[in-house]
């Protein structure tokens, strides 16, 4: 009896399982036959890509792109080339005018209470030094915050230490919470009257290199000479500084402004069908920076979304167009993306959605939404294919990254594939950002997410709607 008892609740908890499976597939937002194909095309897409031969290429044939450059300009002519050679169609570079800045050469040495080379990098957009370099104090401070409860007479002559240590998180939560030493520290710090400014690197790294990144002056203020540290030297810093210790240092870059020049947003796209006029971004940046090839960042990028819209167009012609813009300038003003805005301001209303990627080569873990509410139920129902690869759903705030900053801003719907980005920073803007970091397996992982979910955005009935809100006024602010 007792057998039996078990052998009817296994049996009805079967018949439950297979209702409720039945139920969630008919209340589905999405036709069952959609979401088949793009799980087909998702394993598909996992056992073999090419997204691995674009990021190679990239980082080896050209090598370093810092906006403006020889580099850049190599880039550009890749990118070109390589779009002709997917058969793209309307492939075009859109130039586009960028700050001029070169590194040149950078030395700092701790002149007490030892004689020892630092490892730094200026930061990008500093200015220099004078020739003979400059020696001072050093005061630390923890952050921003923590600088501007300080008086000027406690800064003023002063080289200033912005010493907070970046969060190793699965998000981008910790470098948000750093970041603003390096972006603002200098230009706060100069109108205090400090001399200089070193800043521990935004970087999770343990590694003796330093991560570079932007800082911005303000338009009229003092602008001082600003350095990234590289993680160990900031901790030798901290120790002398605990111990009361007096800590100098000298300051030498030959950093400067060129003025400006031109650099290119590189496009190409892959025609829809019966919808044509409907247009899905898939955005990466070109450049990197100057210190290496920049293989997750954002070499990684190019090849996602190259590998994504070559493999659709394999998979029979989609019936939106899916336009690659590979962004020029994201890291040092994100002049790209302000351009594409401008440039396409009349056309915003037909990109029914745009996704970027650019935070490395690691497996997608979060699936994010900037849809308006009635239409959840749809990009809910992605999930049926996201979630054999282990993809979590996020919220229906997202970001999208830097590049898509102005299109969100004038209501074009946002569909994010967050990355894990555990060990991204431990290599970000910094030499080691080579292609020996990119791990295959994860980026398989990354391109079958993208190829599923731009298959059911191409091809749903239901184009999404622009997202509409008080607080979406136009502006053009943002943080390459």
């Amino acid at each position: 009896m007792k057998k039996s008892n078990h052998g009817v609740v296994a049996a009805a908890a079967g018949l439950w399982a297979l209702l409720a499976a039945g139920a969630a597939q008919a209340e589905s937002a999405l036709p069952a036959e959609l979401l088949e194909r793009a799980a087909a095309l998702r394993d598909e897409a996992r056992a073999d890509n090419r997204a691995y031969e674009w990021i190679r290429s990239l980082t080896q044939d050209v090598g370093p792109r810092l906006a403006g450059s020889e580099g850049d300009r190599a880039a550009i002519a890749w990118a070109l080339t390589t779009l002709h050679d997917l058969d793209f169609e309307e492939v075009r570079a859109e130039d586009i005018t960028v700050p001029w800045w070169e590194r040149g050469e950078t030395r700092v040495r701790m002149i007490s209470p030892l004689n020892l080379e630092i490892v730094a990098e200026t930061l990008g957009g500093s200015v220099g030094t004078p020739r003979q370099g400059l020696e001072a104090p050093v005061i630390r401070v923890r952050d921003v915050a923590a600088l501007r409860e300080l008086s000027p007479a406690d800064v003023t002559g002063n080289i200033v230490f912005f010493s907070q240590r970046m969060r190793r998180t699965r998000d981008v939560e910790g470098y948000i919470e750093a970041v603003g030493n390096r972006v603002n520290g200098p230009a706060e710090a100069a109108a205090m009257g400090a001399v200089g400014v070193v800043v521990r690197s935004v970087s999770t790294a343990d590694h003796r290199l330093a991560h570079t990144g932007t800082t911005r002056y303000r338009e009229r203020g003092r602008r001082i000479p600003a350095f990234a540290l590289s993680n160990p030297d900031a901790d030798l810093l901290e120790h002398h500084l605990d111990a009361g210790q007096p800590v100098s240092l000298h300051l030498y870059s030959s950093a400067r402004r060129l003025g400006t020049t031109r650099t290119a947003n590189v496009i190409g796209e892959i025609p829809g069908t019966d919808l044509a006029d409907e247009i899905i971004v898939l955005g990466a940046h070109l450049d990197s920076w100057d210190l290496s090839p920049g293989a997750l960042d954002d070499a990684s990028g190019v090849g996602i979304v190259l590998e994504t819209a070559r493999l659709l167009a394999a998979a029979g012609p989609p019936r939106r167009t899916l336009r690659v813009v590979l962004f020029g300038n994201e890291e040092f003003g994100l002049d790209g993306a302000r351009d594409y805005a401008r440039r396409h301001q009349g056309a915003l209303e037909r990109h029914v959605a745009a996704m970027e990627a650019d935070l490395g080569a690691d497996r997608v873990w979060r699936f994010d939404t900037r849809v308006i509410e009635d239409q959840l139920p749809l990009v809910d129902a992605i999930m049926d294919v996201l979630e054999p690869l282990q993809v979590e759903r996020g919220d229906n705030d997202a970001f999208g990254g830097p590049d898509l900053g102005p299109m969100r801003e004038r209501g074009v719907p946002i569909i994010s594939l967050q990355q894990d980005a555990t060990r991204y920073f431990d290599y970000h803007h910094s030499p080691s950002d080579t292609l020996d970091k990119v791990d295959r397996s994860q980026l398989n992982q990354v391109v079958a997410a993208w190829v599923a979910t731009v298959w059911v955005l191409a091809n749903m009935d239901e184009a999404l709607a622009p997202v509409v809100t008080e607080a979406d006024d136009g502006g053009e602010d943002g943080d390459g």
